[in-house]
């Protein structure tokens, strides 16, 4: 049983992590590190993350609620690729050995920095993206197989899986950017519910923890958003970028 200490101090992280999510995304950076700090293996850290803030996107969803109204009823079949895709990402993560997941996050890690790094570039050129002849808000297969892919990633580890449902959102014809956040939030609380189920179910999940970083992160959601604004959006980005490439790296040079 972790420490009173410890439990604060995963608590806190998910506090900060659900903050930053509700203002730049990137959360996970922080929280998955401390979790990794407090000596939690990888793997198990990864799962009981998952579990532990993805109660922060109900506050999103909150607050896009007028957003989601909007949103045609046929987006919902939008659902279908992602709990699928979700569903297989965490099938895949349980049946990864511990030993092979220690070689692979740090590949994961850096990634999801990169696309923490381009997701400002990516965000702008979705805002300035208009409406073509053909665009009709409508979903192809093009579109549910990216998803499905995007949620596979999504449920193995999920860090950076933000940007990618936008880009695809985008690619379906959507134009406005707070309903496509809304529905990216949306699909990231399904994501993350499915594959918390299966490690749940799967003996993964450090329950102490996940517990705690669960009330944390519906707090953080919820409040830590307006700390988050006054301390700037860039130095929010310069922390997570800092954190993500500063643990990608020590983990890559202690598989090597």
């Amino acid at each position: 049983m972790p420490s009173a200490f410890q439990l604060l101090a995963a608590s806190g992280a998910a506090l900060i992590a659900g903050g930053i999510n509700s203002v730049a995304g990137g959360g996970t950076m922080v929280s998955f590190p401390v979790l990794l700090a407090l000596g939690v293996h990888p793997l198990l850290a990864n799962a009981t993350n998952t579990v532990g803030i993805g109660p922060g996107a109900l506050g999103s969803l909150w607050g896009f609620r007028a957003e989601l109204r909007k949103l045609p009823r046929s987006s919902a079949w939008l659902l279908v690729p992602g709990l699928l895709g979700s569903a297989v990402g965490a099938v895949l993560l349980r049946h990864t050995s511990a030993k092979a997941f220690e070689r692979i996050v740090p590949g994961l890690v850096l990634f999801a920095t990169a696309m923490f790094i381009v997701a400002p570039e990516i965000r702008r050129r979705l805002k300035q993206r208009r409406p073509s002849a053909t665009a009709s808000g409508g979903a192809g297969a093009g579109v549910f197989a990216a998803l499905f892919l995007i949620s596979i990633y999504g449920g193995y580890f999920g860090a950076g899986m933000g940007i990618l449902l936008l880009s695809a959102l985008s690619i379906s014809g959507m134009t406005d950017m707070l309903e496509m956040t809304a529905l990216t939030s949306l699909l990231s609380l399904a994501t993350n519910t499915v594959a918390g189920v299966i490690f749940a179910v799967s003996g993964l999940v450090h329950w102490p923890y996940a517990g705690t970083m669960a009330i944390g992160a519906v707090l953080g959601g919820w409040g830590a958003a307006g700390i988050a604004r006054k301390v700037g959006g860039v130095w929010i980005r310069r922390l997570v970028v800092t954190i993500g490439l500063g643990l990608g790296a020590t983990m890559l040079y202690r598989v090597l």
